[in-house]
């Protein structure tokens, strides 16, 4: 029977799940990355929004008619 300081170490030796966290941690990053760009995007856009809002509705429109 092995004895555990063996097992421990055979244990840190072995790489066959490190490709798997490997792709968990990018993954991970990716997708932590869009939503921080999908925050800033809509914190960002939807002042900017009212702003045009505000000018398009402030504005008159002459129909013609009589």
């Amino acid at each position: 029977m092995m004895q555990l300081p063996d097992r421990i170490a055979r244990r840190l030796r072995a790489e066959d799940g490190a490709v798997t966290i490997d792709w968990v941690v990018i993954t991970a990053t990716v997708v932590t990355l869009g939503m921080a760009a999908g925050a800033l995007v809509f914190n960002t856009s939807t002042p900017l929004a009212q702003k045009i809002a505000d000018f398009i509705g402030a504005r008159s429109v002459d129909s013609g008619a009589p």
